[in-house]
């Protein structure tokens, strides 16, 4: 089968020719991804180095350009579906390490090897910001479960992955992290995001609302954060999955800030108490 050579411009995913197909992919090469047949190409690579390697024979190669990293991810996923030892979660954690390009961001993130045996202060773990994304492209805060069987699990995933609005969404998540970034100047807000559960949470809730945040200033985005902890300090932390549902109701609030933005803490109190008798 052909390998899966992968693009992203946002300048040609539409009305395009084959002649400037043809020519981008020649002065693009270096910057393509493997979507699909690493292996095989690895095996190829192996074969050339014989001496009866007959390189005149066809090399047949499917070409996507993408408009966006997570629309590559998409593909990825529908592509690998059902296929192992790489699972759902393993090439979205991949493809977060590999494909999103975090250098531009003025946010310092570390991996778990980075951190073994020290602390580092003020950084994001790169875990949090891979899960990040799993919401991101699940449209879905809650994609951990310890009691269901890792494969079903992954199998959930994929099924969310591809029921969500990903294919037609115009927010990218490094549109959302360009938020976060955003609204990290501010020292109470930067470490506000670096609770997982709260990055998780804004970054599911912000697809939805992006245009209000974005003409958001920091400090504005500060007092609405002290909102949110105020009403939520009113859950009896003893009766419910505190994780679960500070990601779920972050989700909420900023999916409707533009409703809470002028809302007082009694009233966001009172939204959240008949949130959580919903669940």
């Amino acid at each position: 089968p052909p390998i899966t050579l992968a693009f992203v411009s946002e300048e040609l995913v539409s009305g395009v020719t084959n002649k400037k197909a043809e020519q981008f992919i020649h002065e693009n090469i270096s910057e393509g991804y493997i979507l699909d047949g690493m292996q095989r190409l690895n095996t190829l690579r192996e074969a050339s180095d014989s001496e009866d390697f007959d390189s005149k024979r066809p090399f047949l190669v499917n070409v996507i350009i993408a408009k966006k990293y997570d629309l590559l991810l998409y593909r990825m996923i529908t592509l690998n579906n059902g296929q192992r030892p790489m699972t759902a979660r393993h090439q979205i954690e991949m493809l977060t390490k590999g494909a999103i390009d975090l250098s531009d961001f003025d946010l310092p993130i570390v991996t778990e090897k980075e951190t073994e045996g020290t602390k580092v202060h003020g950084a994001f773990k790169m875990s949090d910001i891979v899960e990040a994304y799993t919401a991101y492209l699940t449209d879905n805060v809650n994609n951990q479960n310890k009691k269901i069987i890792e494969t079903k699990l992954d199998e959930i995933l994929v099924g969310r992955v591809m029921d969500s609005d990903l294919t037609t969404s115009e927010v990218s998540y490094s549109d959302l992290l360009a938020e976060v970034e955003r609204f990290s100047v501010d020292q109470e807000v930067k470490d506000w995001f670096r609770q997982g559960n709260n990055l998780i949470g804004f970054i599911v809730g912000a697809k939805r609302s992006i245009i209000k945040l974005k003409n958001m200033p920091p400090e504005v985005f500060l007092e609405q954060k002290r909102k949110f902890e105020s009403a939520f300090d009113a859950i009896n932390p003893s009766k419910v999955n505190v994780g679960k549902f500070r990601r779920e109701l972050s989700a909420y609030f900023f999916r409707e800030i533009e409703n809470f933005y002028d809302a007082d803490v009694a009233d966001l109190e009172a939204a959240f108490f008949d949130k959580t008798l919903s669940e």
